[in-house]
Order: C-alpha cells, then sequence, then structure tokens
C-alpha cells in the first residue's frame, strides 16, 4: 500500500476523528472509504440523478387509485394547483 499525506483544516481533522471514533475504524480507513466513493461517482457519466437516488422510495405508499398519473380531471386540477400557487400575488 501506498503512502500519501496532505494537510487539513483543524476542523476537518476534528471532525474526521470523531467519526472514525464513532465508527470505530481508524482515520486512514475511513479517508479510503470516502476517497473510494467519490472515485466510484467519478467512473459514471455523469451523477446519479435525484431519481435514481430515492429509487427506493418511490412507489412505497398507496393511494389505492391506480390512474393518479393518468387521470386527466386529476392531472387538469394539479397544473390548475401548481399555476395558481406561481402566480404572482395580485391582491396588492
Amino acid at each position: 500500500m501506498s503512502t500519501f499525506s496532505f494537510k487539513m483544516p483543524e476542523d476537518m481533522y476534528g471532525a474526521l476523528a470523531a467519526e472514525a471514533k464513532r465508527r470505530n475504524v481508524t482515520r486512514s480507513a475511513l479517508i479510503r472509504e470516502m476517497i473510494d466513493q467519490a472515485l466510484q461517482y467519478n467512473d459514471c457519466a455523469a451523477p446519479p440523478s435525484c431519481a435514481q437516488l430515492a429509487g427506493d422510495l418511490v412507489g412505497v405508499l398507496r393511494s389505492g387509485r391506480r390512474d393518479l398519473g393518468t387521470h386527466e380531471r386529476l392531472l387538469e386540477e394539479a397544473m390548475i394547483t401548481d399555476a395558481r400557487r406561481n402566480a404572482p400575488d395580485r391582491r396588492r
């Protein structure tokens, strides 16, 4: 294994030491893990999208309706509500 040294601000070092202690690992192991995670994202053509990051959360709640994404009246109501929410306040 190669050795690499660098300087970091004291507050960052303190946070690193605290996290390493919390996980019960060495600071070096924690830094290797963080660098590995950063390099994995760089291997991708683009960073993961919000949908990819939240993929395990999509569809976990059930409303009992199967037509929420295609029901014409519900879509129109959602568009009108959204338009009203983004409209400027004209009461002034």
